[in-house]
């Protein structure tokens, strides 16, 4: 875990590209079961890390799921994508299209931006 508040909590998913996940902290199933401030508090995020990931990164495409059939809690997979990753342009959990060029460089210092940011703003 990255970060957390009263309302969500940040994990990272090992991948071979930047990849956060924001979850709430209640068990909410649906987005629209959300109080409004853990909603605020979600939507800011997924706001700070996807600029934070385009500024430091510069990917070819941001890609932010809402699916929670395996994990039926309300959370926000973000990803930052490039054409040379190793499933580019299917999702992270599709179909491998190659053996990946992309390396994922100075991860611990984005992190340590995006909590500063998270924790100025939250």
């Amino acid at each position: 875990m990255i970060y957390q508040n009263d309302y969500i909590y940040i994990e990272v998913e090992k991948s071979e590209i930047p990849w956060l996940k924001i979850f709430t902290k209640k068990p909410y199933k649906e987005f629209s079961e959300c109080d409004s401030k853990t909603k605020k508090h979600l939507l800011l995020a997924l706001d700070v890390i996807e600029k934070e990931m385009l500024k430091f990164y510069s990917p070819k495409k941001i890609n932010i799921a809402s699916f929670g059939n395996y994990v039926p809690k309300v959370h926000f997979p973000i990803m930052a994508r490039f054409e040379n990753d190793s499933y580019f342009p299917e999702p992270m959990w599709g179909a491998k299209q190659r053996d990946g060029g992309y390396k994922l460089k100075n991860f611990k210092e984005f992190l340590e931006i995006v909590k500063e940011k998270l924790t100025n703003i939250l």
